[in-house]
């Protein structure tokens, strides 16, 4: 994606919780210690690139995600990915806790 689109998409999302948060470019753009709304239309209008740190401030204040505003949707999380991440587990009890989860995924599938 390039940088445009993803200021667009950004944009997009960011009227998109503001308006369900009830909130007026104003208000927003106060919380977010902007002098004007200007600032806040330009970002929805995707001219205007968002700062990370303002980022966070919007996705806090509109309470969503930092993810949601990225266009990123809540996949679950791969239990493969934090088993390798867990660094006191051996290899023997990863397999069996993979094993465990395969079993539970047949069980669920039979009902």
């Amino acid at each position: 994606m390039k940088p445009e689109d993803a200021n667009v998409q950004i944009g997009a999302r960011l009227r998109e919780a503001r308006e369900q948060a009830n909130l007026s470019q104003v208000q927003l753009a106060k919380e977010l210690g902007y002098e004007s709304a200007t600032a806040v239309s330009l970002i929805e209008a995707g001219e205007r690139k968002l700062k990370v740190e303002d980022l966070q401030k919007v996705a806090k204040i509109l309470h969503r995600e930092v993810a949601y505003f990225l266009g990123e949707e809540n996949r679950p999380a791969d239990v493969r990915v934090a088993l390798r991440a867990d660094k006191d587990l051996s290899d023997k009890d990863k397999d069996t806790i993979l094993h465990f989860i395969d079993l539970a995924k047949q069980r669920r599938g039979k009902r």
